[in-house]
């Protein structure tokens, strides 16, 4: 199973990615709360199936920080052009996930099938929550141990493997970095109420332990999208693919088929 290592080119910067395997193209988007990585145990499952190609996001992982205006849909149909893909399969978590759906309506060619696990949503008004605070009074003061101990208490309450825990700890410490960047991002258009334009077969994946907003959003996806699909998990936290890697894979390669 060869891994391949690049950077793209997206405008003056570059994107830190890699690609897994051969056959059909399947693009991995990470969490606002995580980078790439978070998919290293489906490329375990996966790798030997299809072309599975991740990238992080600027400011995460690899990529550098952003110093201009920036797409994350800009930049993931960039990723699409350099590896010549007119269409591939998405699969997004949380921030990936949004954007995997703003694909889906802006260029709806491109777009094979969308698995969503524990997604978010564009132009989606987020509650109000008093734990927010506590993040925000981290970022301000750009603790990074801090923001990383409220990403665990929020957004991984399903820790109970001490190496996966790591990994999340240290994911939510170097995503800190690209939020205090998040100025720099250009919104998308509200996808909220164009969910009906989803026409690709979709998937969406939620846990029991993920924050209650996620829920909601999966249910409004559920009512609007017509070919969709709701898988809900118990035991699982917003970490989709570290927390369920075998469910994980077996749901995209149900939507290769599918496609297929």
């Amino acid at each position: 199973m060869k891994t391949t290592r690049l950077e793209i080119p997206v405008g003056g910067a570059t994107l830190s990615a890699d690609v897994t395997g051969e056959g059909t193209p399947v693009v991995l988007l990470h969490a606002g709360v995580g980078d790439s990585r978070m998919w290293d145990p489906v490329v375990e499952r996966l790798g030997d199936r299809y072309r599975l190609i991740r990238y992080d996001v600027r400011g995460y992982g690899g990529s550098p920080a952003p110093t201009e205006p920036f797409s994350k849909l800009a930049d993931l149909i960039a990723v699409l052009d350099h590896f010549g893909l007119n269409r591939a399969h998405l699969v997004g978590c949380s921030m990936g996930g949004a954007t995997a759906m703003d694909c889906a309506i802006a260029h709806p060619d491109r777009v094979a099938t969308l698995t969503l696990l524990a997604p978010g949503l564009s132009g989606y008004d987020w509650p109000d929550d008093p734990e927010d605070e506590k993040a925000m009074a981290a970022l301000e003061n750009q603790d990074l141990e801090a923001i990383a101990a409220f990403v665990l208490e929020i957004w991984g309450r399903g820790g109970t493997d001490p190496q996966t825990d790591a990994i999340v700890r240290q994911q939510a410490r170097d995503s800190a970095r690209a939020w205090l960047t998040e100025d720099l991002e250009q919104s998308e258009p509200s996808a909220l109420d164009r969910l009906g334009e989803i026409g690709q077969p979709t998937i969406v994946a939620v846990g029991d332990l993920d924050h209650r907003a996620i829920s909601d959003i999966a249910t409004l996806l559920t009512e609007r999208i017509p070919n969709i699909r709701r898988v809900d998990v118990s035991g699982v936290d917003h970490f989709f693919p570290l927390r369920a890697p075998d469910l994980t894979s077996e749901l995209i390669a149900e939507q290769v088929a599918r496609a297929g």
